[in-house]
């Protein structure tokens, strides 16, 4: 367990240091540690987002028996702490053993002298594990989130909601694959559990394309991978791109493709009669989509590096659907994000909400008269979602609401029947938290 405790430490370590997010800071340190064994590898995870996820309430214990403070350590010492505190409050490691690890880890770092210190306040709160219970520790993902947040979301959810959300976060969330078509999904689900016998696979709950996997190992390393059969997508943000509804033949815009996920579905479903455009302000996402792209067998039409709070750079025209996945804060993916917790304040939303707004008002621009625009953000404040759509009408008045009613079943199953938007919600659909909403043009278009 040594050396899974030690990569979780560096991720933890860069996560303070560097403000890095954990899962590029995680798969880089896995790669480089290829000795880790399977088991290992799902420990050393395990570890890096548990200790996230309640990284606060982890603290504040720590320091009820170091009244001096820790904040001074070596940023990997009070890593090894946090793990060794994690451990003994969460896990069924025996506790003896993680205080040993622990301080023989931190002994190597800096001496006798810090081992020693480590060793005391460990045994201490081992000492009181007994008083925390399986209520208090459930509530300890509720109380590691900022106070503004849990208002927020009580607000916005209810306050039993709320406490649902972040509660949901407790269980680390599985690997999302996505297959080409609904029909491959049942082959590529036996052929995988032949393949990761040890593994465990099931089917989505709300996207008819997702394939959940748990204990497999790095996707990439399992077959169909190479072939473009299926890719790694989170379930909900498959059902955020089922949403826009895109049809063979038709012309689609992704306005803020990132490395292409979504802009896949979108190609698969317009097909080669259609044509799909894909825009982002980074060009390095854009290499990365066609590359994905290209291992699928798809292609976009066209890809455009655009700034839309400036203006629509090389894109002309109109489109029948427009796809606007804003910018947001990520407040819907803290089970898999939980640092994002740890680093975004209120006034973020003001921000955003204006960037947001500004992108989308410009993507509106090229939807033509009777085609639709779907908004997306992985969140859900009322901030970056309701009020938005608000905004973007005011300043759009030819946007309307517009029902998901007529859309696949599976987005019609989420949203009903008569709904213009939707959330989805981590205790509510087991995906991650979105924001979607659709809005039709009544015109004028470019």
């Amino acid at each position: 367990m040594t050396l899974a405790r030690d990569v979780a430490a560096r991720v933890l370590q860069r996560v303070e240091t560097e403000r890095a997010f954990a899962a590029a800071v995680l798969e880089f340190e896995l790669t480089r540690s290829a000795q880790l064994s399977p088991r290992d590898h799902a420990l050393t995870t395990e570890l890096v987002y548990g200790s996230l996820r309640v990284m606060p309430w982890l603290l504040e214990r720590l320091l009820r028996f170091a009244p001096k403070g820790i904040g001074k350590l070596d940023p990997r010492v009070r890593a090894h702490l946090v793990i060794a505190a994690y451990e003994i409050t969460f896990t069924r490691v025996p506790a003896f053993a993680a205080v040993h690890e622990a301080v023989d880890a931190i002994r190597t770092i800096r001496g006798d002298r810090m081992a020693a210190f480590a060793n005391a306040i460990l045994r201490k709160l081992s000492a009181d594990v007994s008083s925390i219970d399986d209520d208090a520790r459930a509530q300890a993902l509720v109380a590691s989130a900022p106070a503004w947040l849990r208002e927020a979301l009580a607000r916005d959810l209810s306050p039993d909601g709320a406490d649902a959300f972040f509660r949901a976060g407790a269980a680390p969330p599985a690997v999302t694959l996505r297959v080409e078509a609904p029909e491959q999904r049942l082959r590529w689900k036996r052929e995988l559990e032949s393949a990761a016998p040890n593994a465990r696979f099931e089917e989505g709950r709300v996207s008819p394309l997702a394939i959940l996997m748990r204990g497999g190992g790095k996707p990439q390393r399992l077959p169909g991978w190479e072939e473009g059969a299926w890719s790694v997508q989170e379930e909900g943000a498959q059902l955020a791109a089922l949403a826009v509804g895109a049809r063979r033949g038709e012309s689609v815009l992704d306005a803020c493709a990132g490395r292409g996920n979504k802009t896949a579905i979108l190609a698969r479903a317009t097909g080669e009669e259609g044509a799909v455009d894909a825009a982002d302000a980074l060009p390095s996402k854009l290499q990365r989509l066609r590359e994905d792209l290209a291992r699928l067998r798809l292609q976009p039409r066209s890809t455009y590096a655009v700034d839309w709070r400036v203006g629509s750079g090389e894109v002309v025209g109109s489109y029948d659907r427009v796809l606007v996945d804003a910018p947001c804060s990520g407040i819907g993916t803290l089970r898999r994000r939980p640092e994002i917790a740890l680093r975004r304040r209120r006034e973020d939303l003001t921000t955003l909400a204006a960037t947001q707004i500004a992108i989308a008002a410009r993507a509106a621009e090229h939807v033509r008269p009777g085609g639709t625009l779907v908004y997306v953000v992985c969140s859900v404040l009322r901030e970056e979602c309701e009020d938005v759509i608000e905004a973007l009408i005011r300043a759009r008045p030819e946007l309307a609401p517009d029902p998901f009613g007529s859309q696949a079943a599976a987005v019609a199953a989420v949203a009903g029947a008569h709904a213009s938007s939707f959330r989805l919600l981590p205790h509510v659909h087991a995906t991650d938290g979105y924001f979607v909403a659709q809005l039709r043009s009544r015109g004028p278009t470019l």
